[in-house]
């Protein structure tokens, strides 16, 4: 991890991009009056995963007819107001 100043990376803003493209340094952090401000990083590490739909296909039965059981369970709340 490089830390470098506002003044320093406003003036080498492309050899710190390059530095962190070409995996010189995994990240630059760019500090505002000696405080952290932003981070550069590569965009591979920047990016997040994106949510996968149908991870869980194959791990549950769904069943043929969704409706088949709605009176059982509407019996079952209402027997239990009782």
């Amino acid at each position: 991890m490089l830390i470098v100043n506002m003044h320093d990376a406003k003036s080498q803003l492309s050899k710190l991009v390059d530095a962190v493209e070409s995996g010189e340094t995994d990240e630059v952090v760019i500090a505002r009056n000696g405080r952290p401000a932003a981070r550069l990083v590569p965009m591979t590490l920047a990016r997040r995963t994106p949510v996968r739909i149908g991870i869980a296909k194959g791990l549950f039965a769904a069943p043929a007819d969704p409706n088949a059981q709605d009176a059982e369970v509407a019996a079952l709340f209402l027997d239990a107001k009782d």
